[in-house]
């Protein structure tokens, strides 16, 4: 390609606090047990990441049937279920809870909300591991709801006792639409203005602020990342060509013909070294300048998870 542009980097970017804690918990399990450590689902939603930590010696797997007993078993960054919790002791498995500090947060506002009587609703997306998480932390009077539609439609056992929570890793433009419902429906209903995680705010504004400026968007992420999704949504959204790659192989040159200024963006569970490889692909392809913008520099950071019972010191 002899055409030249230049490329913007979102700033921040990349992995947030819940997903390197999450990593970390799974290395400092194969250093501290050996191998294999198993891991139920996958630990972020990364297939590089996921690579990476199979050849360390993590096995990741669907059910807790799958863990001999005995073995370490880590629950993702997402969270999992009471229920899950218990099954777990009932195998005998020694569990780690990888689950991000603000998605426990979340499990807590339900469990006070429900405790208190509540119908709790959660504002989500159907199937995705955070949300069946969330919604298992109870039992009974719990109602995942991922678009209008649905909110017009749920029925409750009290409409003066009604409270919500949201999935972290969402758009805000999404939730307004189902939240004015809910508010219509039930007006004394309880809840945050969301409880999207600062990390996922932090990148969607970076998002906004390249797209301003930008001809094309690159958003490095694999498919099945929840937050990577929302910020090729955001780009679209502010009316920017925009594309979800795994990592530079998925780059079709075609798309950056015209273009002068490219954005580049990636998930909170994407590595910085696929963003690394995708600046060699544009420097390979007449990039000229590669520019990172101004951004919130995000400075918090959670301890690794550790198997239940024991200390940190441990």
């Amino acid at each position: 390609m002899s055409e030249s542009f230049d490329v913007y980097l979102a700033s921040p970017r990349g992995f947030c606090a819940g997903v390197e804690r999450a990593i970390e918990t799974v290395r400092i399990c194969l250093s501290r047990f050996g191998k294999p450590v198993y891991v139920l689902h996958e630990i972020v939603h990364n297939k590089h990441v996921i690579a990476e930590l199979e050849q360390a010696g993590a096995v990741f797997v669907e059910h807790l049937r799958d863990i001999p007993q005995g073995g370490v078993c880590i629950f993702s960054a997402h969270g999992v279920s009471l229920t899950i919790e218990k099954k777990a002791r009932e195998l005998g498995l020694r569990t780690v809870d990888a689950t991000c500090p603000l998605v426990t947060s979340v499990h807590g506002m339900v469990e006070k909300y429900h405790a208190m009587g509540y119908d709790v609703v959660i504002i989500g997306h159907h199937g995705h591991p955070e949300v069946e998480g969330t919604a298992g932390r109870v039992q009974g009077r719990v109602h995942i709801v991922a678009d209008e539609a649905e909110a017009e439609t749920i029925t409750v056992a009290d409409a003066g006792k009604v409270a919500y929570v949201t999935q972290t890793t969402l758009n805000k433009n999404d939730i307004l639409g189902i939240l004015e419902i809910l508010q219509r429906r039930f007006p004394r209903i309880k809840g945050p203005p969301s409880n999207i995680c600062f990390a996922t705010q932090n990148r969607q504004d970076a998002v906004k602020q390249l797209a301003g400026i930008s001809d094309l968007l690159f958003v490095v992420g694999s498919k099945n990342s929840s937050n990577s999704n929302r910020l090729r949504e955001v780009a679209r959204q502010c009316g920017v060509e925009a594309h979800l790659i795994d990592d530079f192989h998925d780059i079709d040159p075609s798309a950056l013909q015209g273009k002068k200024r490219i954005g580049i963006t990636a998930g909170a569970s994407a590595p910085e070294r696929l963003v690394d490889g995708v600046i060699a692909w544009m420097q390979a392809h007449g990039a000229e300048k590669i520019l990172e913008m101004k951004g919130i520099k995000e400075k918090i950071h959670f301890k690794p998870a550790v198997l239940k019972g024991q200390s940190d010191d441990s």
